[in-house]
């Protein structure tokens, strides 16, 4: 929807517009679309810092920045909205919070006349600037349509939001409530960030049509509702699941552990960051209640804090470049692996110091292959009746493919969805819903995010670390480390490299050039598809090809794709003869086009140096003739 649409939605709803702001800052007719929507915008936005922060634009008379912030609106992708904090209906702000919420709201509504289940809100929210601020105008809105409203009295992981769906009305015994959650996060965005993310009653992330209907809604709601901005006593008017939360979540992780003694007994010791996030006290309570000694803390990131002062990017993905902090901790305790949450705690890296002294930060396509093998080892070692013919393991279409040799060979299922946790956490709740004897293992993808129990249907930064730290455990009283489980792995199953990165692309009219490009290679006036057949010359073939943004697939009958399809996101995969796959894609909350590659060697194949080569060749030859950086001016990932 356009400015001039939303502009008429609200004249329907009775909001009356401002003249004369056009003239007041000399921008021009007040009858254009721009300052219609000027005007509208600092009527009704009565947060004095973002109104301020477009009346500073008009006065600049910086048209292009104003059209940025008021032609446009943050529109739902990655299960809710996510941006930049400031003014204008584009950015994270109060007004923008309070039109989505009542958006919600309403369509819940429209979803509890038709279900005639009563409704709640679950609401937590993380230690960012304005978390808590954009948590209690949502809360409002719940309560303004007589939802009963459960809003955290505290900063709380992300993973205690799908928990808690779920397990509230298991907990409430209320099979006539639904639990719908939203938690107030930008996870391991950079500080000026904030985002809102929505969980369906079924505690996984919303997807199509939840995420369209709700946005009709919120251009239905435009208008804030009477009481939308008072949030004096919000506390008072809303319960608080902190305790019953707490509770149920550690009694989980408490009835999944495989070897409290072992984890009693161990001399391995560990150090954890949460990044200046809210993991500390989660993950400390989850070390006591796992039965580990404390951990060691890196004190200059333990606490809260919404500046990340001590990394560049909030991300532990990022690398040793994230890490500098909590190994010079580790190396002065003499501790050897590291455990690091992002700031919402739904994130897990890891690290390990090798016998030479270096650090080996694992991958998230590497901790995949070591959790899911260690959770292939608990059920064969634990009294679970379900034959592992009827356990699924999932992982998303970039993540490594690990998991799938591991399935050929050892009897379970694996599913491949989209890439994303509200793919894999739905997929799991489907899946659980056919029969009572299906039992859901694990489910990861490549960018560290890791569902290790079915209770929490998302990425859990916390469960994962201790299934990881216990993995850790049981390998030290063999005599063994990680990295050694992870050679091992690759000796059962065959080598499995990967080598990911991206490129920062701010230009959407470049993206578009560079996949336009990638479809018509061959004949650009083709009406016909005509991608790469080869790289480097036709040294390395590519036999196969996957667009999911146009719906091609020539490894499919009738070559089309079994996955879902998504017209407004760009993502092409290349299956090439020697067994690399290679997958190119845009992101859903970043200016960045990714890629994700994977060459998986024979079993017999012991030669992993020239594996490691030929793929990073291959790569290479992927970027340049593909991606083209150089002629396009984009900028690698920091190092």
């Amino acid at each position: 929807m356009n400015g001039l649409e939303r502009n008429n939605v609200l004249e329907e709803v009775g909001v009356m517009k401002i003249k004369g702001h056009g003239d007041k800052y000399g921008l021009g007719e007040d009858e254009t679309p721009l300052i219609k929507n000027l005007n509208e915008y600092l009527l009704l936005d009565k947060n004095e810092t973002s109104k301020a922060d477009i009346i500073a634009l008009a006065e600049a008379k910086n048209i292009p920045e104003l059209k940025n912030l008021l032609m446009n609106r943050l529109e739902f992708g990655t299960a809710g909205i996510r941006g930049k904090m400031g003014g204008g209906y584009a950015s994270m702000n109060d007004l923008v919070i309070i039109q989505t919420s009542q958006g919600l709201v309403s369509y819940l509504e429209t979803h509890r006349i038709v279900s005639g289940i009563s409704q709640c809100l679950i609401i937590g929210y993380d230690g960012r600037h304005n978390s808590r601020r954009f948590a209690e105008l949502t809360a409002l809105a719940g309560l303004a349509r007589g939802f009963t409203v459960w809003l955290f009295s505290k900063i709380c992981p992300t993973p205690f939001i799908p928990f808690a769906c779920k397990y509230m009305a298991e907990f409430r015994k209320e099979q006539t409530t639904d639990y719908f959650g939203i938690m107030i996060t930008a996870s391991h965005n950079p500080k000026e960030d904030n985002g809102y993310k929505v969980y369906w009653c079924n505690g996984a992330q919303i997807v199509s049509p939840y995420d369209k209907k709700i946005q009709e809604h919120i251009f239905n709601n435009l208008n804030p509702w009477p009481g939308a901005w008072d949030t004096d006593k919000i506390a008072e008017k809303c319960k608080d699941p902190y305790e019953i939360i707490s509770i149920g979540y550690y009694e989980t992780i408490r009835n999944d552990l495989f070897s409290p003694t072992v984890n009693k007994e161990t001399k391995l010791r560990f150090t954890y960051t949460p990044m200046h996030g809210v993991g500390q006290d989660y993950m400390r309570q989850a070390f006591e209640v796992a039965g580990f000694s404390a951990f060691e803390s890196v004190e200059s990131q333990m606490n809260p804090d919404p500046e990340f002062p001590t990394v560049r990017f909030p991300n532990p993905e990022e690398g040793k470049s994230a890490l500098n902090d909590a190994i010079e901790t580790a190396n002065r305790s003499g501790t050897t692996i590291i455990l690091a949450n992002d700031p919402d705690a739904d994130r897990l890296a890891v690290a390990e110091k090798s016998k030479s002294g270096d650090w080996k930060v694992f991958n998230g396509n590497e901790l995949g292959a070591l959790l899911g093998w260690w959770i292939i080892y608990i059920h064969n070692n634990s009294k679970c009746p379900i034959e592992l013919k009827n356990c699924y393991m999932i992982a998303s279409t970039v993540s490594s493919k690990i998991l799938e040799t591991m399935a050929s060979r050892d009897g379970f299922t694996f599913i491949e969805t989209l890439t994303g946790f509200k793919w894999m956490g739905n997929k799991a709740h489907d899946l659980v819903n056919l029969s009572n004897g299906i039992k859901i293992l694990f489910a990861f993808e490549e960018a560290i995010g890791f569902m290790v129990s079915p209770a929490v249907l998302d990425k859990d930064g916390i469960t994962a670390g201790i299934r990881l730290a216990e993995l850790a455990a049981h390998l030290h009283n063999e005599g063994l480390t990680l990295a050694d489980q992870l050679t091992k792995i690759y000796e059962m199953y065959g080598y499995h490299v990967s080598e990911n990165s991206y490129y920062i692309c701010r230009d959407p009219d470049i993206i578009e050039q560079i996949f336009t490009r990638l479809r018509k290679f061959d004949d650009e006036a083709s009406d016909e598809f005509t991608y790469p057949k080869s790289i480097l010359d036709g040294k390395y073939k590519i036999t196969g090809v996957r667009d999911l943004t146009t719906g091609f697939d020539s490894t499919q009958p009738n070559n089309t794709a079994i996955l879902p399809v998504s017209k407004s996101s760009q993502m092409i995969t290349f299956y090439f003869e020697n067994g690399l796959t290679i997958t190119l894609r845009t992101s859903g909350t970043e200016p960045k086009i990714k890629y994700y590659s994977e060459l998986r060697a024979p079993r017999e194949e012991r030669d992993w140096r020239k594996v490691e080569e030929t793929l990073h060749e291959m790569v290479q030859g992927i970027v340049n003739e593909f991606i083209q950086p150089v002629k396009y001016g984009l900028d690698p990932k920091s190092d």
